[in-house]
């Protein structure tokens, strides 16, 4: 799974990216790809419990992608975001060095306007063949593309539209831009860094079906190089209790609709990434593909029921470990021990 850094020119773009992954990638043309672990206090308390010897925590994969060159997104920016699975659009919050103000409303309300663009003309396209095939106005493909058309051409996104489970297989494969996920990131000047996103954006971005927050990504920059004794120290001088990278990962890993379960011991503990909704067997199969195929069982604790308990063999007095079978859909926060026939 990977979320796409995207934005017009010299809205900090890279900057974000640079700060987040610790990588130093020029703002240019190419596409740059970063993996990043995802902050969990989970795990921390989990390795403070167990002492063992590797600790992995989950990650995310961030591409920063090249901005849109002239106005208006090309076709290949636009084939740049169909390799995504959420978009993190960066909108400048600072004024340029030639004194231009900020307009992170018109660029929000531009860059979505392109999405609906390039959905529509695939809608469209899609209903003139099937015209063309069946003389039009029959099948539950016509009917759905229809009530999206409808979506589209009054300029909303569709990913404020309510889908079921049905309709998202059935459109699945058109790739829709709009239908992304995505958080909306205002980059600020570093006077501003603690400032919450403005009304006024904030209410935009909601009405648009995604997430915001607001950071300085020149502040991440140096927070991202100070040695870590310092930053607590710098953090209290500008008014941040954590680096927002920290809060910028977290609202990505939740924008893919990821969750986290954990396996425990002596030897590891790790954080292993799944889908919200994956079923035990799925769950098992991250940890390895023979676990999957010969899953019987798996012994499930939560993290929160397992550290009020003080480990593992208290919550086992207290009963707070359970047996569930291939049917359980694992939760965010879950311990699992797996049992199969390998």
């Amino acid at each position: 799974m990977k979320a796409g850094l995207v934005g017009l020119p010299l809205t900090g773009k890279t900057t974000l990216f640079n700060a987040i992954t610790t990588l130093h990638k020029a703002g240019d043309a190419h596409v740059h790809l970063g993996a990043i672990k995802v902050p969990d206090r989970r795990v921390d308390e989990l390795a403070a419990l167990y002492r063992p010897r590797k600790v992995t925590y989950a990650e995310v994969r961030f591409v920063d992608l090249p901005g849109p060159r002239g106005k208006g997104m090309d076709a290949e920016s636009l084939r740049a975001l169909s390799d995504v699975d959420a978009l993190c659009l960066v909108v400048r919050g600072f004024a340029r060095v030639d004194g231009a103000a900020a307009e992170p409303l018109r660029e929000l309300r531009d860059f979505d306007a392109e999405l609906v663009l390039s959905d529509l003309g695939v809608v469209e396209r899609r209903l003139d063949r099937l015209r063309k095939e069946h003389g039009g106005k029959t099948g539950s493909e016509w009917h759905e593309l229809t009530n999206l058309l409808g979506h589209l051409e009054a300029g909303q996104p569709l990913r404020t539209l309510r889908w079921t489970e049905a309709e998202q297989r059935e459109m699945a494969h058109f790739g829709f831009l709009s239908r992304r996920p995505m958080l909306v990131v205002l980059n600020v000047a570093e006077a501003d860094a603690a400032t919450p996103l403005p009304p006024e954006l904030e209410a935009e971005v909601r009405a648009r079906g995604a997430e915001g927050l607001a950071l300085s990504a020149e502040v991440e920059a140096e927070i991202a190089e100070l040695d870590p004794s310092e930053q607590p120290a710098f953090l209290e001088s500008i008014g941040l209790r954590e680096p927002a990278r920290e809060r910028f990962i977290r609202a990505a890993y939740h924008l893919l609709d990821l969750a986290s379960f954990f396996t425990v011991g002596e030897d590891e503990v790790r954080a292993w990434t799944i889908h919200r909704g994956d079923r035990a067997p799925r769950a098992a199969g991250r940890i390895h593909s023979d676990l999957e195929r010969g899953f019987i069982r798996a012994e499930v604790v939560h993290y929160e029921d397992f550290m009020a308990a003080g480990g593992e063999a208290k919550a086992r007095e207290r009963g707070r470990m359970r047996l569930e079978g291939k049917e359980y859909v694992v939760r965010d926060g879950d311990i699992l021990h797996v049992r199969a026939a390998v």
